[in-house]
């Protein structure tokens, strides 16, 4: 992983968020993506905090989408790894997030961590 290659794929990532796109949002992840998250039982509505397959991130997404219509991601840090980047930024009401996401030869998401502040 370099700078050149987070950098370009955070700012994409960013972007799609930011426009409330989930096609944009969704191509960012491969089909067999896993997805681990304190808000996964909240939002998908099933027990537990992990999310397997694109199908079920869609509808993962599609409801935080709902839940947080003015949603907004401010990029505050890019951290980069072998082969994973970690997305430091404020969402939802304000709140610092980071996720940590490992991507695949086709820079997408194959693993995804999400870490939050507390409300």
């Amino acid at each position: 992983m370099n700078h050149e290659r987070a950098e370009r794929f955070a700012d994409q990532w960013y972007r799609a968020w930011n426009a409330h796109d989930l096609t944009a949002i969704l191509d960012h992840y491969s089909d067999d993506v896993e997805l681990a998250s304190p808000l996964v039982s909240a939002l998908a509505g099933v027990d537990g905090c992990t999310i397997t397959g694109k199908d079920a991130l869609q509808a993962y997404f599609r409801a935080g989408l709902e839940r947080y219509p003015e949603l907004h991601f401010e990029p505050i840090q890019l951290l980069v790894g072998v082969h994973s980047i970690v997305l430091h930024y404020r969402g939802a009401g304000g709140n610092l997030a980071a996720e940590v996401v490992f991507l695949d030869s086709q820079d997408k998401i194959s693993r995804y961590f999400a870490h939050y502040t507390q409300p």
